[in-house]
C-alpha cells in the first residue's frame, strides 16, 4: 500500500511550525483535529519534543492515520482517537486528557459542513483548558470577500462537490470562538493564500 501523503501538509508544515513554536508552551498537551496522514503531528512532535500531541480524525480516516503513525513513533504522540466534531459529547475520556492546553486544526473548516463548524467550536469550548489556545490554519474570507481569485475558484470547486462546504467568513468563525469565551490574539498571513488564526481562553 502506498504510504499516505499530502503535498499540502508537506508544503505548509514548516511555516505552521514557526508559529506553533511560539503558541504552545513547553509541557503543553495539544489536541489535533483532522490528523489524517499524520504528517503534521509527527513533524511537530519531532520539532517540539516537550509538547504532547493527541492525534484524531473521523472514522473513515482512522486506518490511514493509524498506518501513518505506525511508521514514525514519537514518545510525545499519544495513540490516535476517532473524533467526529459532530459527536456530543466528544470522546475526551478516551484521550490522554479531558482538557487540553491547545487545539490545532489545519485545512478542515472549509471541508466540514457549516453545522459541523459550529460543532467544532462548541467542542473546543469544552476541551480547551483555562488560558488554552486554539490554532486554525486555512483559507478565510474577510468582510465577505475572498483574499484572492484562486481562493474564490477553490471555494466554487468545493461547493460544486459539497454544497455545505466552502471557505468560511472570518467574522463568523470569530463570533463562534467568542461564544466559547475565546479571544483572537493573532491572525497571521501564511503562504498559498492561507491564514493562521490563534484564539486564547481567559
Amino acid at each position: 500500500m502506498t504510504k499516505p501523503f499530502s503535498q499540502a501538509c508537506e508544503n505548509n508544515k514548516r511555516p505552521i511550525l514557526a508559529h506553533l513554536q511560539n503558541v504552545f508552551k513547553a509541557g503543553s498537551t495539544v489536541l489535533e483535529i483532522g490528523s489524517r496522514t499524520a504528517q503534521h503531528v509527527t513533524f511537530f512532535a519531532g520539532m517540539m519534543p516537550s509538547v504532547r500531541w493527541q492525534p484524531t480524525d473521523i472514522a473513515e480516516n482512522m486506518p490511514i492515520l493509524v498506518e501513518a503513525l505506525a511508521e514514525g513513533k514519537h514518545a510525545n504522540v499519544t495513540p490516535p482517537v476517532m473524533l467526529d466534531v459532530t459527536m456530543n459529547p466528544w470522546p475526551l475520556d478516551a484521550m490522554v486528557t479531558d482538557t487540553f492546553d491547545g487545539v490545532f486544526s489545519a485545512n478542515t473548516l472549509h471541508i466540514m459542513p457549516t453545522s459541523a463548524v459550529e460543532c467544532f467550536f462548541a467542542g473546543v469550548g469544552k476541551a480547551l483548558a483555562a488560558n488554552g489556545r486554539l490554532c486554525v490554519y486555512g483559507p478565510f474570507k474577510y468582510n465577505g470577500a475572498f483574499t484572492t481569485q484562486s481562493n474564490a475558484d477553490f471555494d466554487a470547486a468545493l461547493k460544486a462537490q459539497y454544497p455545505m462546504s466552502g471557505i468560511r467568513d472570518f467574522e463568523w468563525v470569530d463570533a463562534l470562538a467568542q461564544a466559547q469565551g475565546l479571544s483572537l490574539v493573532s491572525d497571521f498571513a501564511m503562504p498559498a493564500n492561507n491564514q493562521m488564526l490563534v484564539w486564547q481562553r481567559g
